[in-house]
């Protein structure tokens, strides 16, 4: 029963749901129209703020172009072929390929969120290999597993609480920053850790769908009747002049490559032995860039792996942009102010954690970055908790704030599942040189939002931190 009800949303996901990119212009249109009822924002300060924030994420897109290339490049490489192809020794079936997708996801990103990437290449090897696999909802699996970011060492709300001379601290907000102890290491996080790595594999597993007949990877690339690629050395070597050329010993240069590659690798084993397990996405793509250069061995074959796996980013160049821009409409016209200063107004002793958390789904849509939206939302709630736990000890206040921060944090994770900023991330690998679309994925990601929501709200309310 549960899996027929997954397959009808996803029928109608698939009827109804535009195009990503339409699901941008149409929440554009919302916000705006939302800033000039609700706040009364004049047109043209609508319309200043959306060019504003235009270009808000200009540096977390490039960072998001060059996750997506880098980790990819690193797959295509012929030792990472090999360690898949004996993982399918021991991975045979469709189900054991969604379950450990899913468990090996949750894992990864609960390092940092940005390397569900690596859960991407290593599905998509995998529904190379196996047969029956059903591929959209494989991607779904894969997207899904995303959400355990917010519980991980990543997660920016409650990293930023323990930064020093945090803008919640200067702007008098907080008194003191928030030891990660009550947030990450709460018996509350630890709870969804494990909700996420025991029960979250099994419900895809639960609702794994009947059929794959003409989902399959493989059904989707024999439409695109394109001749298989040389191999990446193949191609490298088909560059090389007739005669002995000094530029074709530089191309192929292992020891050059290799002189780069351990420049990089000593810098990050500086890093992380004088920072500790400072992990942040340039660290990411500078280590990606490193074992690429490693793995491929010369400039030649790099350069190849790199344009084959920058081919498929152009939403991602085009598309953040327009999620920028209404990020700067909820910004700069005090949308997002507003609406965290109603919610926390109703708000009481009992009742702030799922007014957060609802808060922090809802405002996801327009904001899909957690830092940047606890930057709108985030001091309007902890003056409500403030306000709220008036008279308590500073322990007792920490400790009501720290829950109101990580039901912000739960809420803004889960709502991913309901639109498709962060699936632009998989996509490029994911969709490579195939034709799919977010409304094909959706809707397999009703159900594990609907189930999770009552499981999160229950927690955010119960569980003691």
């Amino acid at each position: 029963m549960i899996t027929k009800l997954g397959e009808k949303f996803t029928d109608v996901f698939k009827k109804n749901m535009p195009d990503a990119f339409v699901f941008a212009l149409i929440l554009t249109l919302f916000t705006s129209v939302a800033a000039f009822f609700w706040v009364g924002a004049e047109p043209l300060k609508i319309i200043s703020s959306w060019y504003e924030g235009f270009w808000m994420l200009l540096e977390f897109g490039m960072q998001m172009v060059l996750l997506v290339v880098t980790g990819y490049s690193i797959a295509l490489s012929p030792l990472v072929e090999k360690g898949i192809d004996k993982l399918t020794l021991y991975i045979k079936t469709p189900r054991q390929v969604y379950y450990f997708v899913v468990l090996i996801g949750f894992l990864l990103s609960m390092i940092s969120w940005g390397w569900v990437i690596i859960a991407a290449v290593f599905a998509r090897e995998l529904a190379l290999r196996i047969r029956g696999i059903n591929y959209p909802y494989l991607i779904a699996c894969v997207y899904f597993s995303s959400i355990g970011w917010v519980t991980g060492l990543s997660s920016s709300i409650p990293l930023l609480l323990n930064t020093e001379k945090n803008y919640m601290i200067t702007g008098g907000i907080l008194s003191d920053t928030i030891s990660t102890s009550y947030t990450l290491g709460s018996l509350l996080n630890f709870g969804m850790i494990i909700l996420f790595l025991v029960f979250g594999p099994v419900l895809m597993l639960l609702l794994e769908p009947k059929k794959s007949e003409g989902n399959q990877l493989t059904d989707f690339l024999a439409l695109d009747m394109a001749p298989k690629p040389k191999s990446i050395p193949e191609e490298a070597a088909s560059f090389k002049l007739p005669f002995k050329a000094p530029s074709d010993q530089l191309n192929n240069s292992v020891l050059l490559q290799y002189c780069i590659a351990l420049m990089g690798a000593v810098y990050i084993f500086y890093h992380f032995a004088t920072k500790g397990p400072d992990l942040n996405l340039n660290i990411m793509i500078f280590t990606f860039v490193i074992v690429g250069l490693f793995l491929h061995k010369t400039p030649m074959r790099y350069g190849i792996s790199m344009k084959r796996a920058s081919g498929n980013i152009a939403d991602i160049l085009f598309q953040y942009p327009f999620y920028a821009g209404i990020m700067g409409i909820m910004t700069f016209t005090g949308l997002g102010r507003e609406l965290g200063q109603l919610i926390a107004s109703v708000a009481t002793a009992d009742t702030y954690p799922f007014f957060a958390y609802l808060l922090g789904g809802v405002v996801n849509f327009a904001i899909p970055s957690g830092g940047g939206e606890y930057a709108v939302i985030g001091p309007s709630v902890i003056e409500a908790v403030n306000n709220i736990g008036a008279g308590l000890s500073t322990e007792e206040l920490t400790v009501m704030n720290a829950r109101a921060s990580m039901a912000i944090a739960y809420g803004e994770g889960l709502t991913n599942l309901l639109q498709p900023f962060f699936l632009l991330l998989l996509l490029p690998v994911m969709a490579k040189g195939i034709k799919i679309q977010a409304r094909d994925i959706m809707g397999y990601l009703v159900i594990p939002f609907l189930l999770f929501f009552v499981l999160q709200i229950t927690m955010v309310l119960w569980v003691p931190l």
